[in-house]
């Protein structure tokens, strides 16, 4: 995913059109990880939260966080048009990036 510093908005779902969880990481592929297994406590282990359904790609800390907080508080039905726009079918974007 490139040797530059990246930083990741990221939004999983627990389904096709079902709970979402929006996060900021450093680390793409272990935080989607984490997500996947349950490593940690908290909101998307409680909702089966692991589809990675959508990310966007920042090269400052400071925008990624000011993107994730932009889009948390957007409508439910503007995240589903912002997932659907570059994934309509809800694919898991998971596989591709754990790929070496």
């Amino acid at each position: 995913m490139g040797s530059e510093r990246s930083y990741w908005v990221h939004i999983l779902a627990s389904e096709t059109g079902g709970t979402l969880y929006i996060g900021v990481t450093n680390d793409l592929v272990r935080r989607v990880y984490e997500h996947r297994t349950d490593a940690v406590d908290g909101f998307s282990k409680r909702h089966a939260v692991h589809r990675l359904v959508h990310y966007e790609r920042f090269d400052q800390i400071e925008f990624a966080i000011q993107r994730e907080k932009r889009v948390k508080k957007w409508t439910r039905a503007w995240k589903i048009e912002l997932i659907e726009k570059t994934n309509p079918q809800w694919v898991d974007l998971y596989p591709a990036i754990a790929s070496p």
